[in-house]
């Protein structure tokens, strides 16, 4: 059977209507707490999140739990056995699936309303901001590169764009020591140390007082690297499988520090809070 042209409009319409009630009810506690204007700013939102790992996944999923409009997912890494310690989107089936992909599956779930762009690309000094696909409101930098971390500070800076930098959560045990403050007040972080020089002598930064910048960052002394584990062990006895290289390419067990999803996740929620709060203003 073929519907008229104006039962099929109608039908439509019935049909936007019921999908913007279920949004309303999914998303409709924040109106209670942030007020109709905040809600209506929060659910109108478009932000970048850079690096989709153990901080940028979890600041992706409370974006997509607040109803935002638009995200931008930006990062070329694939999930691994590795990241299922940390990372929301990393299960045994999304395992070799591009990290991006894998949380655009899961945000359709959560509020199929919300427009997902996926770039799997690797944000840096030379492609930043064209890798953007739109506007945005908000960025949110989860990256572990300190050039990218750099470019990324700089332009929101130069931009005034809605911006947190998330320092680094690997050999950190403690979620209660995480802070947000600007980077000129953080202690305890190379990387954030790193930003703060490169800004002051590259980018004009003031030499002292307030930067600009605000940063999710732990007091905590990094506990060093226990020694390697045997499943380290294990990925380096010889298998050259396409799996086996795979995991070896994307694995970060056996390099650096290690890390916990309460530390982590804690330091995801905590960036994409301070966003809101800051898309609140």
């Amino acid at each position: 059977m073929t519907l008229a042209p104006d039962v099929l409009a109608a039908t439509s319409a019935v049909a936007a209507a019921d999908d913007d009630a279920d949004l309303e009810r999914r998303f409709g506690g924040l109106k209670r707490l942030y007020g109709a204007r905040g809600y209506a700013r929060v659910r109108a939102a478009r932000v970048a999140v850079v690096g989709l790992g153990g901080v940028g996944s979890w600041a992706v999923e409370a974006l997509a739990r607040s109803g935002v409009a638009q995200l931008v997912l930006i990062d070329l890494d694939h999930v691994s056995e590795s990241n299922v310690n940390r990372q929301i989107q990393a299960t045994g089936q999304t395992i070799g699936m591009s990290k991006a992909e894998a949380l655009a599956r899961r945000i359709a779930d959560i509020h199929p309303g919300c427009i997902v762009h996926c770039i799997e690309e690797f944000a840096d000094a030379d492609n930043w901001p064209g890798l953007l696909p739109i506007e945005v409101d908000a960025v949110i930098d989860a990256c572990d590169q300190s050039k990218a971390k750099l470019a990324l500070a700089a332009w929101a800076r130069r931009t005034g764009t809605a911006f947190v930098t998330c320092g680094a959560a690997g050999g950190k045990r403690r979620a209660e020591k995480l802070e947000i403050d600007d980077l000129h007040a953080t202690t305890h972080d190379p990387l954030l140390a790193s930003l703060r020089q490169r800004l002051r002598s590259q980018h004009g930064a003031p030499r002292t007082g307030k930067i600009g910048v605000r940063c999710v960052f732990s007091r905590e002394a990094v506990a060093p690297p226990e020694p390697e584990e045997v499943a380290c062990e294990i990925d380096a006895a010889g298998d050259a499988s396409p799996a086996a290289e795979a995991r070896r390419d994307n694995t970060l067990n056996c390099h650096g520090y290690g890390s916990t999803v309460v530390v982590t996740a804690s330091f995801g929620m905590a960036a994409a809070g301070e966003i809101v709060a800051q898309l609140l203003k």
